[in-house]
């Protein structure tokens, strides 16, 4: 049942506006690799690209796929972004591997990357809960905001359900047994302009229903503390706040659209939102 009216659904359309603010091309131009286009380049590091011709025609770009870890190295010796220290992989659109890249140089050059997150859920007598984290104050990207009970980035060598499952032990101590029982519920993509570039993410959704005596616990420090709340109050925080990360707003959305929380006509306009790219 609806648990919202009409006039609230602002809102929720902001959050799924907030995460798709990036028109293409813009300023940027295009990023090539084996003479495939994979990515748009940011305007910043035009110079720098220039300086290691690889420029082409219209855009940048470098002959192979092997080519592209180097190419993170200089980038960030050269202090145009930060490293992360974990490489990501970098695909065609037919999800054909030609190679790896830091992953903090993926927005300057506008590569796709891949993420999961996990809806943490539990059936209570009195509804539906879940489990919000609270990210470290000390997080690189939106410190202090809440977060899903696991969510991370896809790094190179593996697809996402290895990822959840790595993610799960590592950020909330959830064995390999209780994580094989998360469902896949939803693919998300959005691109995003951000301080650090361009955001092309690919998103992989599950649900996870946890039993009401399961406890997370944080493993890694990129986590301070859980909360299980009702979903009804986790809906409030999207709708009424700030204080969740800005993609996780769109998981939940997506939640809340399978949970039936917004009425018919509602819910048809956000589905749109949701799966415009």
């Amino acid at each position: 049942m609806s648990i919202m009216n009409d006039s609230n659904l602002a809102p929720f359309l902001q959050h799924i506006a907030h995460c798709h603010t990036a028109r293409l091309p813009g300023t940027r131009r295009p990023f090539y690799c084996e003479q495939i286009q994979i990515g748009w380049v940011d305007p910043r590091i035009f110079s720098a690209l220039g300086e290691l011709r690889l420029e082409t025609g219209d855009g940048f770009g470098v002959p192979h796929g092997s080519d592209l870890q180097n190419l993170g190295a200089e980038l960030a010796c050269r202090e145009l972004y930060r490293p992360h220290h974990e490489l990501f992989d970098v695909s065609t659109l037919d999800n054909r591997v030609l190679g790896q890249i830091d992953r903090g140089a993926l927005p300057l050059l506008g590569l796709t990357a891949q993420g999961v997150h996990l809806n943490g859920l539990v059936r209570k007598e009195s509804g539906l809960f879940i489990w919000l984290g609270h990210r470290s104050p000390h997080k690189r990207l939106d410190p202090g905001k809440l977060d899903h009970l696991v969510a991370g980035g896809v790094c190179a060598g593996i697809g996402p359900l290895e990822a959840l499952a790595k993610e799960a032990e590592e950020e909330a101590s959830i064995k390999a047994d209780l994580i094989a029982q998360a469902k896949p519920v939803a693919t998300i993509r959005y691109a995003m302009e951000r301080p650090e570039g361009l955001r092309r993410d690919t998103l992989h959704c599950y649900d996870l229903y946890l039993p009401e005596a399961f406890v997370p616990e944080p493993a890694d420090g990129e986590v301070e503390f859980f909360k299980l709340l009702p979903i009804e109050e986790v809906f409030s925080l999207v709708r009424d706040t700030q204080k969740v990360k800005f993609n996780v707003n769109l998981v939940l959305i997506d939640l809340f659209l399978r949970q039936n929380l917004f009425s018919p006509s509602d819910a048809a306009i956000l589905r749109a939102a949701l799966n415009a790219s």
